[in-house]
């Protein structure tokens, strides 16, 4: 640090950077959180960060336009990246919720301020509580800190590349909620073959109205159960994410250089 217009550039770009991983980061980017205490968040970051990052090999600390967009845009990248997440663990809740009979259940979400379905936001705040729980969300702010190493501050280039790449990477949602939401599924589906075979078997009984409750309760249980499976499944694919936001640094990076 040669004085404090530098340590003030590199606060800035910093600030920008973080700013932008709380935009869409799960946790950090809820609504609920309040903007000041996010604000104050930031600000303590970016000044504990900069007179690190500014020293690295490779870093510009001097505030310009294609600096400040570079900074959002690997913020940006991070915290899109890691929502999947969150849209893994709500489209997960929906697909329980219809072999549940919720698939008319909606509430209002206030952090994306849209209906989503009941079980969705109940996948959604455990997930939150499994990643608080393992510490998650510290692993998440070292993983910033490591990619002022991996792109230094105001040596990021944009490229289409990235863009491409997390657009596949959305594609992985639905197989990885497909597979949190698979005992459910495997289970009312048994209890629907079931079901359907005992009306063949009996006509007279009311099995119209046994399969509802019957699914219902069965998911139940089978979700109780699966339960003790979710931290494992959640911290792999948060790993996993975070793994693939280091990966599409550095070829815009390495372009942008």
């Amino acid at each position: 640090m040669t004085g404090w217009p530098t340590f003030l550039s590199a606060m800035t770009l910093v600030l920008v950077r973080v700013t932008g991983l709380l935009v869409f980061a799960p946790f950090f980017g809820s609504s609920a959180l309040p903007v000041r205490a996010k604000a104050v968040f930031s600000g303590a970051v970016a000044f504990l960060l900069a007179p690190l990052v500014s020293t690295l090999p490779g870093a510009h600390a001097a505030v310009s336009f294609s600096a400040l967009l570079g900074e959002l845009a690997v913020g940006l990248l991070y915290g899109l990246t890691l929502t999947f997440l969150n849209e893994m663990l709500i489209f997960a809740g929906q697909l329980a919720g219809f072999q549940f009979s919720f698939s008319l259940v909606n509430l209002l979400d206030p952090s994306s301020a849209i209906q989503t379905p009941l079980l969705g936001d109940l996948f959604q705040l455990a997930g939150t509580l499994i990643v608080l729980a393992a510490g998650l969300d510290r692993i998440l702010i070292a993983s910033l800190v490591r990619s002022f190493r991996a792109v230094p501050l105001g040596g990021y280039g944009l490229a289409p590349a990235s863009a491409l790449a997390v657009v596949r990477a959305a594609g992985g949602i639905f197989f990885a909620a497909t597979e949190l939401a698979a005992p459910v599924l495997a289970a009312t589906l048994l209890v629907e073959i079931a079901v359907a075979l005992l009306g063949k078997i009996s006509p007279q009984l009311p099995v119209m109205s046994l399969t509802v409750p019957l699914k219902t309760l069965t998911g139940f249980l089978v979700l109780l159960g699966s339960l003790a499976l979710w931290p494992r499944f959640i911290e792999a694919r948060f790993a996993s994410l975070l793994d693939l936001a280091e990966r599409l640094l550095l070829p815009a990076h390495a372009a942008g250089g």
